[in-house]
């Protein structure tokens, strides 16, 4: 069985006891919450099963009769994360409102924690919190005239515009910095005319915050669409 089956088994199945060895006073849930604490402190590249393991105060091999291996940690980590939030459908005010809620939360909670990233990119496995938010999101989307289809196309489409807009600010915002210094030294602006108008009027292109723009932008599409359809 590969790591996504075990990851799958678990996040699933409900069986969280542990597989082998002695009962000692671990739970998966106790482990999980270890790692997030470990990354939030550390980052990413931090985690380890013997690191989770010092966290709390036991032999790393006590961790592999929970949890098989860090794939399955990572998996388990990624679906506890947020379960707690509220839902989509449980923010105010109509579909537009709460889509702009939940696009907002996820933006922030990318942004004040960078390895969420890395952990999507890396352990993403439908788990039970996973689906449940899922099953919320298109739910805001009811009633809307939206076909199936248009309605998980909105939602993923959503999702990856937030995804994709914090892994350009978290990747590339250090880079960008440097970049103008040693571009400002050796590039003629005036070449580029466009470019240099926005400079001029103190905008750095992939640094600012373009967030509520294009979500604004991307939302007012759906709503023509959903007008259109009512019409």
């Amino acid at each position: 069985m590969n790591a996504k089956d075990q990851a799958l088994r678990l996040l699933w199945t409900g069986d969280r006891r542990p597989g082998r060895g002695p009962q000692r006073g671990l739970t998966t849930e106790r482990i999980v919450a270890a790692a997030i604490e470990v990354v939030d402190a550390e980052g990413f590249a931090a985690l380890s099963m013997r690191r989770v393991a010092t966290k709390l105060g036991v032999g790393t091999a006590s961790l592999y009769t929970y949890l098989p291996g860090k794939a399955e940690l990572a998996a388990l980590m990624l679906d506890a994360v947020g379960a707690d939030d509220p839902l989509p459908h449980e923010h105010p005010g109509d579909w537009r409102a709460k889509t702009e809620a939940w696009a907002r939360a996820d933006w922030a909670a990318f942004r004040a924690r960078p390895w969420l990233l890395q952990l999507v990119a890396t352990a993403a496995v439908p788990g039970p919190n996973m689906l449940r938010w899922l099953d919320s999101a298109l739910s805001v989307l009811d009633g809307t005239g939206l076909t199936a289809p248009e309605r998980v196309a909105v939602v993923e489409t959503v999702d990856a515009y937030v995804r994709g807009l914090a892994r350009l600010h978290v990747e590339e915002a250090v880079q960008a910095e440097t970049d103008r210094e040693v571009l400002g030294e050796l590039v003629d602006f005036t070449r580029y005319p466009a470019l240099l108008e926005v400079l001029r009027a103190g905008v750095a292109p992939w640094t600012g915050d373009q967030f509520e723009f294009g979500l604004q932008r991307l939302l007012d599409g759906v709503a023509a669409l959903i007008a259109a359809r009512s019409s």
